[in-house]
């Protein structure tokens, strides 16, 4: 397997999608000759032409609108959005369309589309270009959700997600662009609903997701020298969530840590604690801990940022504080 980073493997996944299936393309702001806000897109502009990478107005209902209408005629487009952020305008098209066609008309027409959007705070990008919103998505039927972590992952997720017959939100945290990592060459996917173990471990488990699984790693390396053996997941994708994973786990280690960027308050670790307490409660010793942003909205000032964004530090102090 040769080294990549995050960016060039999502590249990798679009160009060896694009060229398997003409009928996927690409759509979005400055997607074309200018490669994508993060650069995802560079080089496939010149490789497919502007009929299958297609540059839009300053229009994000356009951009998911004309998504979920190529879809369902038979396309397989991948939409990107400058910003997760900027989804707003476009909830019509998402959540009242390409979300219940499939199952409004009976399970006759499918909606192939992945809409990419990168999001998480860290580059000084203030209150409207940093937020995590992967609950907003879980909470609607019909969508799935991935929220890769790795660069390996990037790459096997999304080809799985254009290979999808239904929408699939695909969220890029902007700090993971250039991350390295081992990606493995040729065609791969990784199938959604499926968690991976990053790290094996018997008194607490830490489920973290997209950049915070690099902090729960390191936090887990940490606690290892106090003698506290962290079990790490990332469920890769959120719906499907691979509950058993976690449950199993839990079942094991009698503890539960989550972490993750978006806002604690009705965030993705609602969600899994609730389930965990449904599935696995006598199993608990302890309550289960969220890390996660505090509820407000992200600060532009640097070091109010930082002290928004949950880190190493409070992992640990989660763990210490129930184990």
């Amino acid at each position: 397997m040769a080294k990549k980073t995050y960016l060039q493997a999502l590249n990798e996944a679009l160009g060896s999608e694009m060229e398997r299936d003409e009928r996927v393309f690409i759509i979005g702001e400055d997607v074309g000759r200018f490669g994508g806000c993060f650069g995802v897109t560079q080089g496939l502009f010149d490789r497919f032409g502007e009929a299958r990478v297609m540059d839009t107005p300053i229009t994000e209902s356009v951009i998911v609108g004309a998504a979920a209408g190529a879809a369902a005629s038979g396309l397989r487009p991948v939409a990107e959005l400058m910003f997760v952020d900027f989804i707003g305008v476009a909830l019509d098209q998402l959540f009242n369309q390409a979300a219940k066609m499939r199952f409004m008309f009976g399970g006759k027409a499918k909606v192939p589309m992945v809409l990419r959007m990168p999001q998480g705070a860290g580059i000084g990008a203030a209150a409207q270009h940093s937020q995590s919103l992967e609950a907003w998505f879980m909470h609607i039927p019909g969508l799935k959700v991935a929220i890769p972590a790795t660069p390996a992952d990037a790459k096997g997720l999304l080809v799985s997600a254009i290979r999808d017959d239904n929408p699939v939100i695909f969220l890029e945290h902007k700090l993971l662009y250039g991350l390295e990592g081992e990606v493995p060459e040729g065609e791969y996917t990784v199938p959604f609903g499926q968690a991976n173990v990053a790290r094996e471990g018997s008194d607490v488990t830490i489920v973290a997701t997209s950049k915070m699984l690099h902090t729960a790693l390191c936090a887990a390396e940490t606690l290892e020298k106090d003698g506290i053996k962290a079990e790490v997941i990332d469920p890769r994708t959120l719906v499907p969530l691979d509950i058993e994973t976690i449950v199993n786990s839990v079942k094991k280690t009698h503890a539960l840590v989550l972490a993750h960027e978006a806002v604690g308050f009705a965030g993705p670790g609602a969600e899994i604690a609730a389930q965990v307490a449904e599935k696995a409660f006598d199993y608990l010793d302890a309550p289960i801990i969220r890390v996660a942003a505090p509820f407000c909205p992200v600060p532009f000032s640097p070091p109010l940022e930082q002290a928004y964004i949950p880190n190493e530090a409070s992992i640990i102090g989660a763990v210490k504080s129930i184990r």
